[in-house]
Formats: structure tokens, C-alpha cells, sequence
């Protein structure tokens, strides 16, 4: 069973550097197309709420939008509900990038899943929504006092 997750592990790796090689041609690294992937779905999204998302330090994810708001991809708005928040949204200027990045990532998934059985996508769809449920149920691990 162990071998089941390293080969999910490495074929994520192999995936996220094929579509990074993809994405640079863009102009884009693959920090910066996770913010504008996850504001593109989810508009509005808290500063701190992204960086717990992308399981990132806040002080990180505030780098990328500093560089991805000077490039006005991204903006900074203050969050009504609390002053020393920011929430993000995408810009105007950032929706024929968004395009090219959603055309993308559909040519690159036809390349690499073009050739499996669309019932085999989605047991495989299915079977990974089993595992990641099941990560989510485990009993975290406390650190041992010293």
C-alpha cells in the first residue's frame, strides 16, 4: 500500500512540473497561477483564508500578491467585515490571461488523459475523492511533550 501513495505522490510532482514548463510560457509561475486559479473560482477569498489554502505562510502569499498586484493581475480590497484584512480579487486585465490558462490546462488534460477511457477518468475521479476524504478523517499527530 505504501507504493499506491508514492506513486500518487510522484505522478502529482510529474504533473505540477509538466504544467509549470506549460505555464512559463505564459509568463507565470506556478505560485502565482494557484492565486489567480483559486480568486478566478473563488472571488473575494481573505488573504490569510488563500495562504491556509494553498497551505502557504501568509507572509509568502503576501510576496506573490505584491508581484501579481504591481502586474495588475490581482487587487487588494479591504475587507468590510474586519480593517486589517484584505481580500483579493482578479483584475479586469487579468482575464485573457485567466482564458489562456483555462485553454491550457484543457489541452494539456487532453494530452495526458486523451488516451484513458472516460469511465476510467472517472473511477479514477472517484477513487481520489476517497482517499482525500479519508485524509481528512485521520487523527492528527501531536507533537510529544518534552
Amino acid at each position: 500500500m505504501e507504493q499506491l501513495a508514492w506513486d500518487i505522490g510522484e505522478t502529482a510532482h510529474a504533473l505540477r512540473r509538466a504544467f509549470d514548463r506549460r505555464a512559463a510560457e505564459l509568463g507565470i509561475t506556478r505560485a502565482q497561477w494557484r492565486v489567480l486559479a483559486h480568486l478566478d473560482l473563488q472571488p473575494g477569498l481573505r488573504q490569510v483564508d488563500l495562504a491556509e489554502r494553498m497551505d502557504i505562510e501568509p507572509i509568502t502569499l503576501c510576496r506573490i500578491v505584491d508581484k501579481l498586484e504591481e502586474a495588475n493581475l490581482v487587487e487588494r480590497r479591504r475587507d468590510p467585515g474586519d480593517r486589517r484584512a484584505w481580500q483579493l480579487y482578479l483584475c479586469e486585465d487579468t482575464a485573457p490571461l485567466i482564458a489562456k490558462l483555462h485553454a491550457l490546462a484543457d489541452s494539456f488534460s487532453a494530452e495526458i488523459f486523451g488516451t484513458l477511457a472516460p469511465a476510467d477518468v472517472e473511477q479514477t475521479r472517484a477513487l481520489l475523492a476517497t482517499i482525500r476524504h479519508n485524509i481528512t478523517g485521520l487523527t492528527p499527530v501531536t507533537k510529544a511533550s518534552a
